[in-house]
């Protein structure tokens, strides 16, 4: 369980470091210039990433059960993923109304995600996992949205054909995941 966590603090750490100190960011950025930032942030994020992957499989050799989901919870998860993912498609796709509205959809997907994941499984490492993630997430969605609101920063308006991209993206991207490669990467078959 502490791999698990130290990949935690490592990855949701470096990316909490807008929320935390963005000016101290903004003087790294300036003096590192733009891709050495982007180098070091990659690398650090992919350390605490790798960590926390291998120490939540690590976790799941040895579950320390809190509770037992009901079976309808695996139903309500894979909606609510679906949902997740067609936010996060929004976060990519250009001129999509679903950004234009909401403004952070990736930071909505990734708390969409981690409740979906809450819900469907019981086992500690689970909640200590998505748990990490939930919060973060919102805690980030509002320091976001405080952001836009003080440098006055306005969205541009979606149009219908963008919003289309992102939700047939964000469901295709889904169905592959959900019935493919969730299997075949994470060793759970959600629908099978």
């Amino acid at each position: 369980m502490a791999m698990l966590i130290l990949g935690l603090l490592i990855f949701l750490g470096v990316h909490s470091v807008r929320i935390v100190a963005d000016p101290w960011r903004t003087q790294m950025r300036a003096r590192m210039g733009e891709q050495g930032w982007k180098g070091v942030y990659s690398l650090i994020s992919l350390a605490g990433f790798v960590l926390l992957v291998w120490g939540y499989g690590l976790a799941r050799q040895s579950p320390v059960v809190l509770w037992v989901p009901p079976a309808a919870t695996r139903h309500i998860a894979g909606l609510l993923t679906l949902i997740a993912f067609v936010f996060l498609a929004a976060s990519h796709v250009p001129n999509n109304g679903i950004k234009a509205k909401v403004h952070h959809p990736m930071l909505i997907g990734v708390k969409v995600w981690a409740f979906a994941h809450l819900l469907a499984n019981g086992n500690l490492a689970d909640v200590i996992l998505f748990g990490s993630f939930l919060l973060w997430a919102i805690i980030d969605f509002k320091s976001a949205r405080q952001r836009d609101r003080v440098a006055g920063t306005v969205y541009p308006p979606g149009t219908g054909k963008g919003t289309a991209m992102a939700v047939v993206g964000g469901v295709v991207v889904w169905a592959v995941f959900a019935f493919w490669l969730h299997g075949v990467l994470i060793g759970v078959r959600p629908f099978g």
